[in-house]
């Protein structure tokens, strides 16, 4: 299962560069549609590489002569990459993925923890890039993530609670919504979101699974804005994503609830 888990986690990680780079733009920007040098990007999954046509290329290379080296394209017209680069990814979203494996093991919570992997990973780099999580991730994830954990609660060798998991979810984001209300500033609307989806994925081990990811979350985030303020206390207004430290507190949560469990 750990094998099986990494390998999956590898594809999918593999996969993730052109859906960071098209979905993170700013709020109201439509998706992005072609990559830096103007060259459109055709679908959402795989590496962020331009693989220009070989008749570009040729019409490059004519319009190139007289201008540089023979028998080289200009720089529009060479294949090129952009973006995060995959191989990082992949080894970074397989290596969640076999941690979750080996936490979980064979039971069946497993293959909604391995799938919301990728996509956290995805919201991260969003996150990262624009401060943004938007809502064609989020959403659906959270329904993903329950409808996920509830088929698992049908199955044999089931290690959790659905309910708890529901209520969990709510809980979850009623907290983020509130820290939302008191300082909108500082907490957006898509952590709440997001919340939803990662409540449900530490509710399903119990509340004190629950309660130990939701704490890690908000540890983690404290300390990095701790260290940018020491780092840099001309820039303490400064805000910074704190999705990504939402997702590595879930993760440490659901890790500490396998291996209970």
């Amino acid at each position: 299962m750990i094998v099986l888990a990494a390998g999956y986690g590898a594809t999918a990680g593999w996969l993730l560069p052109r859906a960071a780079y098209r979905l993170s733009v700013e709020p109201g920007e439509p998706w992005r549609d072609r990559c830096p040098r103007g060259h459109r990007v055709r679908g959402w999954l795989g590496p962020a590489r331009c693989r220009v046509p070989a008749e570009a290329v040729v019409q490059g290379r004519g319009q190139g002569r007289g201008r540089g080296p023979a028998g080289r394209p200009p720089r529009s017209a060479a294949p090129h990459a952009y973006g995060r680069r995959a191989v990082p990814l992949a080894v970074l979203v397989g290596a969640l993925c076999a941690l979750l494996a080996a936490a979980v093991g064979v039971r069946p919570e497993l293959a909604a923890y391995v799938g919301l992997a990728p996509v956290a990973v995805l919201l991260s780099l969003v996150d990262r890039a624009v401060h943004r999580l938007p809502d064609v991730l989020t959403l659906p994830l959270a329904a993903a993530v329950a409808a996920g954990l509830g088929t698992a609660a049908l199955l044999p060798r089931a290690g959790g609670d659905w309910r708890l998991a529901l209520l969990g979810g709510g809980a979850l984001a009623g907290a983020y919504l509130l820290l939302h209300l008191i300082n909108p500033a500082g907490m957006g609307f898509g952590d709440v979101k997001l919340a939803l989806s990662l409540g449900v994925a530490l509710g399903w081990y119990g509340w004190g699974v629950w309660a130990a990811g939701a704490f890690l979350g908000l540890l983690y985030g404290a300390l990095y804005g701790l260290a940018l303020l020491l780092r840099a206390p001309d820039k303490r207004n400064q805000g910074y994503a704190f999705g990504p430290f939402m997702a590595a507190g879930a993760l440490s949560g659901v890790l500490l609830g396998g291996f209970g469990a």
